[in-house]
């Protein structure tokens, strides 16, 4: 046999209670006893439970049910009189009940589906921004009042060097640094934005801190950059602006300058010179040949192309730089010390512009350094202090004053009549398209490094 569904249960149910509600309050006295608003207690169950005019039902057999006892007992009974006046108001009450309830049901319901669409809306914008947050260049990530991370995207994650700590972890041993920026965010100090390092060599990142709310000491929502973008970015504006230069130096002085070099070689070939025409002379050739070379470098810089980026065997690489410094730079080979460690150590750059970065190094430290003794380290590997490649190009020279070195790769900067100014920006502007990061070190006794950190470009299958 089928068991029953559960709707029949229901209904069963309640007319079993209605019975026996029934059966004792007659037992019991009556209607004048009160045991008949039990029935109400089931009457009100019926309705919440079951929809519609099933719920009426139960009301009137329950008002059945109290005015048949009231007619058995006025039959039966002697001793009891019987009550119509209030069966038929216990009745009454029953209906009442009833459809009271099922005007509160109908609107608990109505709120229940809405509460549940809304849930829905906001579980789906949830979502929404949850995806836009885990794809967003720029890291996200929310700290509470307690320095714990609430949430964090890949990006924030990746910035600050992938720390084991992330949601649910404190954010002082993701990142120390950052943490104790927030810390002085919170004691006062406002600023627009923060910068910092998660490691000694590590890239410098962009913190901005807003807070979630109005309250400045809950939770706070960050964002990090890493400000080698938005330097790339303003790169392409300078270049393009560099572009339109070029093309306009080109043409307004290259020619006249070409004209003037014309001149001077003609008036150097007159038999009738006394020496300080030819001083005169000697001064146009060569401040001619130095504007022709600062047109030269940045028809260049303006022309360059991103690159063809490649695996490079250092060593090899080195050696064959090496020759070429000699061959075609005028180094003496006695003069350059190449040490790679380890010896297998693989970079990726493009190798056309990487020469010339590291030959613009080399060719800065000659004419900078020592007229003569000069000894120049290249030196390349992965160091004890670092997690990635880098090349070392360290000279015996007098080194470069603290106020100089801050200008080095300025353009048109130089400390030389005959400087145009232009190596160490080049090299910076063509070791920043690489992802190549290159910095100045003084040595401790006299003497320059500059070091190009080679901890953006992952390897790839093609070798240089």
């Amino acid at each position: 046999m089928r068991s029953p569904n559960p709707e029949q249960q229901t209904y069963l149910a309640l007319f079993v209670d209605i019975a026996a509600i029934t059966l004792l309050m007659h037992a019991s006295g009556g209607v004048q006893t009160g045991m008949g608003m039990l029935i109400a207690v089931s009457v009100i169950a019926g309705a919440l439970i079951i929809d519609g005019r099933a719920a009426l039902l139960f009301a009137a057999l329950a008002a059945l049910a109290v005015i048949a006892n009231q007619i058995y007992v006025s039959i039966n009974e002697t001793v009891i009189p019987p009550r119509f006046v209030q069966a038929g108001f216990l009745g009454a009450v029953f209906f009442a009940t009833a459809l009271l309830t099922l005007v509160m049901s109908s609107r608990l319901r109505a709120s229940e589906k809405l509460a549940q669409e809304r849930a829905n809306e906001l579980n789906h914008l949830a979502n929404i921004n949850a995806y836009v947050i885990r794809h967003m260049r720029t890291g996200v990530l929310v700290v509470d009042s307690s320095g714990m991370i609430v949430m964090i995207n890949d990006p924030a994650w990746r910035l600050l060097g992938m720390p084991t700590s992330t949601t649910g972890g404190q954010l002082v041993k993701a990142s120390p640094e950052l943490a104790h920026m927030l810390r002085k965010h919170k004691a006062g100090t406002k600023r627009r934005y923060y910068k910092f390092r998660t490691q000694r060599q590590g890239p410098e990142l962009r913190a901005h801190f807003n807070p979630v709310g109005t309250q400045e000491q809950g939770d706070m929502l960050v964002f990090l950059e890493d400000t080698s973008q938005i330097t790339r970015e303003a790169q392409q504006m300078k270049l393009a602006s560099l572009g339109r230069l070029t093309a306009s130096i080109a043409h307004e002085i290259r020619n006249p300058l070409g004209a003037i070099s014309h001149a001077s070689q003609l008036f150097d070939e007159s038999p009738n010179q006394n020496p300080a025409d030819q001083r005169l002379t000697e001064i146009i050739k060569t401040n001619t040949a130095r504007l022709n070379q600062v047109i030269e470098n940045v028809l260049q810089l303006s022309r360059r192309d991103p690159g063809s980026p490649k695996k490079i065997a250092l060593k090899r690489w080195l050696e064959r730089l090496a020759e070429d410094l000699v061959k075609h730079q005028g180094f003496a080979r006695d003069d350059l010390l190449l040490q790679i460690e380890p010896e297998h150590t693989e970079i990726v750059a493009d190798p056309e512009q990487l020469r010339q970065v590291v030959t613009n190094l080399c060719n800065n430290a000659r004419e900078h350094g020592k007229k003569e003794g000069l000894k120049l380290q290249i030196i390349g590997g992965i160091m004890k202090e670092f997690d990635h490649p880098v090349i070392d190009v360290i000279d015996n020279g007098p080194g470069i004053a603290p106020k100089v070195a801050r200008q080095i790769f300025e353009p048109f900067f130089t400390t030389r009549n005959s400087g145009t100014g232009l190596g160490l920006y080049i090299a910076k502007e063509l070791s920043d398209t690489n992802h190549i990061r290159l910095e100045y070190i003084p040595g401790p006794t006299g003497g320059s490094c500059f070091r190009l950190h080679f901890d953006h470009w992952q390897p790839r299958s093609q070798t240089a």
